[in-house]
């Protein structure tokens, strides 16, 4: 019984969702139907919190906007989110970032995660180099 119920599952999931973690500033593209036209709008924001596993699988943006934070909740595998781009990555030391909530201005910045690590240099040294 198990064995359908994963497949039925299985064929809902997104093959095209890029690896992000807490902490980390993306923008989620979701498309907006109004009439007869359809048009992607872009939330973009700090992702506070990641719930559930597979189908079930949400993930909570948050931004400040006009000094108002505003968090939105989305579905990983929705239909209605036409990608997610990750701009950013944010060393973090906790599962959830509800505390972000009650910091202002500088308090609510994250640690970013500095580039150039080892494997960005061996993937640049076997990069032909562009002239």
């Amino acid at each position: 019984m198990s064995n359908v119920l994963d497949e039925i599952t299985a064929e809902g999931l997104k093959k095209d969702v890029p690896e992000f973690a807490i902490g980390d500033q993306v923008k989620v593209y979701v498309k907006i139907k109004e009439g007869d036209k359809t048009r992607d709008q872009a939330f973009g924001g700090v992702v506070i919190a990641r719930k559930g596993a597979g189908a079930n699988e949400t993930f909570t943006v948050r931004h400040v906007a006009y000094g108002v934070g505003v968090e939105k909740v989305f579905p990983v595998h929705s239909p209605f989110i036409s990608k997610i781009v990750v701009e950013a990555h944010s060393h973090v030391r906790r599962a959830k970032l509800y505390f972000l909530r009650d910091r202002k201005g500088k308090a609510a910045r994250l640690r970013s995660t500095v580039a150039g690590g080892k494997a960005e240099a061996a993937a640049a040294a076997e990069a032909p180099a562009e002239a």
